[in-house]
């Protein structure tokens, strides 16, 4: 599933959790997740409201006690892992304060790890980024898109005083993004810090193509000449066309057809070791086929373009691995059908001794023959030869062996 959220009035926490409530996830599902987290004196309500013809889900997280922490990020990371998440969701949140941390370190020129939150580092705003990490997993949602955001004037009140609009931290978070802002006639905060740390670390800013499933509108605390709410979108990518042969036409070739689930990640901050080694992970944890390709990332950093193959049963467990096991912070899942040849190994014997080949089938039809290589590598050691010519001289010998030299 992927999801487009559509800020004409903005976005903050409070209104994500609010539109992911109203598009689906269940209110006691929300309330179970965050209550492992280790925080108290607060409770998550949610209220059905309609402003401007427009119905939708206000979410707001009352505190039953005061609370005066100023938590740093070490702190808030350790509430996020003692929480027992869904992997996925833990990373997510893990990353959007990772990016905030960064963020108001830059405005105050500290480092991150010295940031002392006082608004994102509230109960309320813990409870709102973590409840969007979790909700967006539990509508199984891989990929975010989010729209241009309304740029708007004034000053908003802070624990640091009053801060010109959007605050520094939000310009900040969005900086280097494709995020795009539309001018607005209007005064006050419509683009909080929390929400623009949830759309910058985890949307893409474009508009995608998907078929519609759902959607939810959350609702902000101020009162607009329009609804101020967040849209969020959920939906299916549209199944790729695939260029498939007349029908029956593959069969009568004698080639088999089946359908996988293509998984991709772009993918940087990763070293040629640790790729290999996440290569390996996913062809023995049942992955089809696993392969990379070069890429130029954002900020003109190198990357690889990760591509798995997998069975339909298999997608959503691989995924999950490469989530935890690399840089990435999601992947994109799509259906596919193959048409795929048939596969055999032999055993045959070739002048330099016994070797398995690989037979490529239609049907009972050999197309081609190849040798397996740790054979081939083991009869070049033993007979003091070149690998190439090892190569040439069994496949001869196989070729002759299934008269396909005839």
């Amino acid at each position: 599933m992927l999801a487009y959220v559509d800020c004409f009035s903005g976005v903050s926490g409070d209104m994500l959790l609010g539109a992911l409530l109203h598009a689906g996830v269940a209110l006691d599902d929300l309330r179970a997740g965050l209550a492992r987290l280790p925080l108290a004196g607060y409770a998550l309500e949610a209220d059905e409201v309609s402003e401007h013809g427009i119905r939708g889900v206000r979410a707001r997280v009352r505190q039953t006690q005061t609370e005066h922490a100023h938590r740093r990020l070490a702190d808030v990371s350790a509430i996020i892992t003692a929480g027992g998440l869904p992997q996925r969701a833990e990373l997510r949140a893990l990353a959007i304060f990772q990016r905030l941390a960064e963020a108001e370190g830059a405005v105050h020129g500290i480092a991150p790890e010295e940031v002392s939150f006082h608004e994102v580092g509230a109960v309320d705003s813990i409870v709102d980024t973590v409840g969007v990490a979790l909700g967006l997993e539990l509508l199984g949602v891989g990929d975010l898109y989010c729209s241009e955001l309304p740029l708007t004037s004034g000053r908003v009140r802070a624990a640091h005083g009053a801060l010109p609009v959007p605050a520094p931290a939000t310009l900040e978070l969005l900086k280097g993004t494709d995020a795009v802002w539309r001018p607005v006639n209007a005064e006050g905060e419509l683009v909080t810090p929390t929400g623009a740390a949830v759309v910058a670390t985890l949307a893409r800013f474009e508009r995608p193509t998907l078929r519609v499933r759902a959607t939810g509108y959350g609702f902000g605390s101020r009162a607009l000449p329009w609804a101020n709410c967040v849209r969020l979108i959920v939906g299916e990518p549209p199944a790729a066309p695939t260029a498939r042969t007349p029908e029956g036409e593959a069969e009568r070739a004698g080639l088999a057809r089946d359908n996988i689930v293509v998984i991709e990640s772009n993918i940087d901050n990763m070293t040629g070791e640790a790729l290999g080694w996440l290569m390996e992970r996913l062809l023995s944890a049942g992955a089809l086929d696993v392969s990379y390709a070069p890429l130029q990332m954002k900020k003109q950093r190198p990357g690889a373009l990760l591509t798995a193959l997998a069975a339909p049963a298999d997608a959503e467990r691989l995924a999950a691995l490469i989530v935890a096991e690399s840089a990435t912070l999601g992947v994109r899942l799509r259906p596919a059908e193959r048409i795929i040849a048939g596969r055999r190994v032999e055993n045959i014997e070739t002048p330099l001794g016994p070797a398995r080949v690989k037979l490529k089938l239609a049907g009972e039809r050999i197309l081609s023959v190849a040798p397996e290589y740790d054979d081939l590598r083991a009869l070049a050691e033993r007979a003091s030869l070149p690998l190439e010519t090892v190569a040439a001289q069994v496949t001869q010998a196989a070729r002759r062996h299934f008269g396909l030299d005839a």
